[in-house]
């Protein structure tokens, strides 16, 4: 009998942890009884009733398993480290605020059956707020222009994954891994299915402008090297410009020195436009030598504090 694990990362899910818990077996014993299943919650350290909630849904079904992490490792470690946990032939993973529709469930593991290694969830719309969801696509559009490898429009990991491909996501070593772009660059045969993202059932989001601009930059960094190259090719354009302007200015004195007055305005021009670029190159660099910083250290995924049901 295959074995279906469901992984659930969690961070102050109390409103939710119960009910997302009886949801996915409902979907499980009730559409796939000939599959035996595990679900897996994941706690990235809540600050809530989230993890007591976890221990006593653990005690009555001996099915239901659960990390606990000595910390908050972040919204890209914990998922991750999470789908290499299971035992599963296969893994779907999916949020526990019932934004991922468990009733793909069925439609996922179909998918898989038929040859599918990678089943992606993508969304095709959003019940979230328009500006979100606009500013989202058009970093999606951006990302994908500037990556060598291919990247997966409105995917945020929600899907469900072969144990094949676990098998590499284990041997990876990557201390700062973005599964949304190793399941594109890896090249494992996947299928997408399309649903509309539902707002949260309870609780509140814990997605903000930093954890979205960082999601943003472990992607633009990992997957494009249009940033640096932008920063050189720019570098040279503005020296190549800045220097014609230079001879142009010596040129005019050296032939009007009476009467030209190059003032103070060029230079407080020329001070700051140059000053301002440099900044904003060494903003850019200093994030990919950030990304190299956190591989080199190669510290681990996560550290766990407790394990239940294993």
């Amino acid at each position: 009998m295959k074995k279906i694990s469901v992984l659930i990362p969690c961070y102050n899910e109390q409103e939710n942890v119960v009910a997302i818990s009886k949801a996915v077996q409902e979907v499980l014993t009730s559409q796939l009884p000939q599959y035996d299943y595990e679900i897996v919650f994941i706690d990235n350290c809540s600050l809530d009733n989230t993890r007591p909630l976890i221990r006593e849904i653990c005690k009555t079904h001996p099915k239901v398993k659960a990390i606990f992490n000595a910390r908050n490792f972040g919204q890209f470690n914990s998922p991750y480290y999470g789908i290499t946990q299971c035992s599963g032939d296969c893994v779907i993973s999916l949020c526990c605020d019932f934004q991922d529709p468990v009733e793909l469930i069925p439609v996922f593991v179909k998918k898989w059956e038929e040859g599918a290694k990678i089943v992606s969830g993508i969304k095709t719309s959003s019940e979230e707020n328009k500006l979100v969801r606009f500013l989202r696509t058009c970093y999606y559009k951006m990302i994908h222009k500037m990556s060598q490898v291919e990247q997966i429009e409105h995917f945020t990991g929600f899907g469900l994954y072969d144990k094949s491909f676990i098998a590499v996501l284990k041997n990876l070593k990557d201390p700062t891994p973005f599964l949304r772009g190793i399941v594109a660059e890896l090249g494992f045969k996947r299928v997408d299915v399309s649903y509309r993202q539902a707002k949260r059932k309870a609780g509140k989001t814990h997605n903000n402008w930093y954890s979205l601009f960082d999601a943003a930059m472990l992607s633009f960094t990992s997957y494009t090297k249009v940033g640096l190259r932008f920063a050189t090719i720019g570098g040279f354009i503005v020296s190549f410009f800045s220097m014609l302007v230079a001879i142009a200015y010596a040129v005019y004195k050296f032939l009007h020195w009476d009467s030209f007055s190059v003032g103070v305005a060029p230079l407080v021009i020329g001070v700051f436009f140059l000053g301002a670029l440099q900044l904003f190159f060494i903003g850019f660099l200093g994030e990919y030598i950030m990304s190299i910083n956190n591989r080199v250290m190669n510290r681990p995924l996560v550290i766990e504090e407790e394990r239940i049901n294993f």
